[in-house]
């Protein structure tokens, strides 16, 4: 639905006009190709002389002008090359968020909607919950529509939790530029579909991702992606409403979660399987059958689904878990680092072309990362300042500084959202080392997991050899060893995996 009629003839093969009043539906088809359309007028003009007011009839000839020949071969390279320096210009300003992930690859200011379709093509429209088919068609970063850059620039797209923190402070410190890596402003996107569809397409070359979803991309969609190192640990929970006072409550009421492929979904469920509730998807939550209902909503409208009461809780990546506090519409039942020790939730992945083409490259954008880490562990409270000061998460600055805390808040252990102090767990944690157990222990956890797509691919994954397909261990490893190690961060080369819901 569009009122723009270029718009219109640039996506569709045909183009109906809806009138009012129970008029029916007149269309027509359009007579030529949607590139020829950038610089031919006749269907425009087609349009305009049908579906047109009387004046815009009328006008129709001082507007539009003559018609064009549909362009020649060389005016065809012209326009692909028009196309090509439109995707390169730097995306939309990490303070706002676009509406689509067609608007990472063209935000000048001489920049339009219709630019940006054209750049990244009609399927970026689509922003649906769950990736799978959607990414089904395999990797397109070879295509002529990847922009040509400077070899050491990289562009980086993020969601706005605290889970980006390491991406998004290493530029806004220059840990990057430093380097000799070029970083344009960072592009924010609301859901894990776009920014996936951004790193498929070319648009962002750098991005954090759910370590579940990194998966599910390089298995089951065929995104060849690679992991360069853990972004964080733990730094996320379990939110609920007021009302409800134990995991057992949440039978006969819907739970969201971010993502099908998500440590959240994986934790949620244990937490549910413990407590006797049985997750279902495509039916209504029943209290009578200790059933819980679990939908995909986007973190950014997790805490308004809770304040309507459409949801009796979330489990997502703060800071949105504390914004619930903070904003007094909802409370933490149990921290997700209380129930898998130090576990990792979003991961830094880039197209293996990068790997594989540009290893040097690769391996400075990861030290820059495990240098941003290691600042945060020095200064969590102005790490959290400058998150928000810098405009890059858009969050009340108190539920960054909840985030950020260097020492859980005693009530939590009162209240039952930390049962294992022992642990000494924080809130959220930096640590760059891509552990081998927690992702042979990952992969066996979602094989258990109940998702609403076709996990057919995950029936026949080896748990064991996962880790050295998808994560660029010799990349990481060599970057964490320019930092000093694991000592830097208080942590050992080898751990043992501790689940207890």
């Amino acid at each position: 639905m569009t009122h723009d009629l270029d718009e219109a003839l640039l996506l569709g093969d045909r183009i109906g006009l809806l009138r009012p009043g129970g008029r029916p539906l007149e269309s027509v088809t359009s007579p030529v190709t949607r590139r020829e359309q950038l610089t031919d007028g006749s269907a425009r003009r087609e349009l305009l002389a049908r579906f047109g007011s009387p004046a815009e009839r009328d006008d129709l000839s001082g507007r539009d002008g003559p018609a064009s020949p549909p362009p020649s071969a060389a005016g065809r390279d012209e326009l692909e090359d028009h196309t090509r320096t439109k995707s390169d210009e730097p995306g939309r300003h990490h303070g706002a968020a676009p509406d689509a992930p067609a608007a990472a690859g063209s935000a000048g200011a001489a920049s339009t909607r219709r630019e940006a379709l054209t750049i990244t093509g009609s399927l970026a429209l689509l922003a649906a919950p769950v990736v799978g088919s959607l990414l089904s068609t395999g990797d397109r970063t070879a295509t002529a529509a990847t922009p040509a850059r400077p070899e050491a620039a990289l562009r980086i797209g993020y969601l706005p939790i605290t889970d980006a923190a390491p991406l998004l402070l290493a530029h806004d410190s220059g840990q990057f530029g430093r380097r000799g890596i070029t970083t344009p402003a960072p592009v924010l996107y609301r859901g894990w579909a776009p920014l996936v569809e951004a790193l498929q397409g070319g648009n962002v070359d750098l991005v954090h991702l759910l370590m579940p979803l990194a998966i599910q991309l390089r298995y089951d969609a065929k995104v060849p992606v690679k992991v360069l190192a853990w972004n964080h640990a733990n730094g996320s929970a379990l939110t609920v409403a007021k009302d409800v006072g134990r995991v057992e409550d949440l039978a006969g009421t819907k739970v969201a979660v971010p993502a099908w492929f998500s440590v959240h979904n994986v934790v949620l469920q244990k937490l549910l399987r413990k407590a006797g509730i049985k997750p279902v998807l495509d039916s209504a939550p029943s209290a009578r059958d200790r059933t819980a209902q679990l939908v995909v909503i986007p973190p950014a409208d997790m805490p308004t689904a809770l304040q309507s009461g459409s949801i009796s809780g979330y489990i997502v990546a703060e800071p949105f878990c504390a914004a619930a506090e903070v904003l007094g519409i909802g409370k933490i039942l149990r921290f997700t680092g209380d129930v898998w020790k130090d576990h990792a939730c979003c991961v830094t992945v880039v197209r293996e072309q990068l790997v594989r083409d540009q290893p040097d490259v690769a391996l400075r954008a990861t030290e820059a990362i495990i240098a941003a880490q290691l600042a945060i562990r020095g200064d969590r409270e102005g790490s959290a300042r400058r998150l928000s000061e810098g405009r890059y998460l858009p969050q009340p600055l108190p539920a960054l500084q909840r985030t950020f805390a260097a020492r859980p808040d005693p009530a939590y252990l009162s209240s039952g959202a930390i049962r294992h102090p022992e642990w000494d767990s924080r809130r959220i944690d930096f640590q760059p080392h891509p552990y081998p157990g927690y992702t042979g222990e990952l992969v066996r956890a979602m094989k258990e997991t109940v998702v609403d797509a076709n996990v057919t691919w995950l029936e026949d994954l080896d748990p064991a050899e996962v880790h050295g397909d998808l994560v660029a261990t010799d990349i990481s490893a060599a970057a964490l060893d320019a930092a000093g190690g694991l000592t830097a961060f208080g942590a050992t080369r080898v751990r043992t995996e501790v689940i207890e819901p």
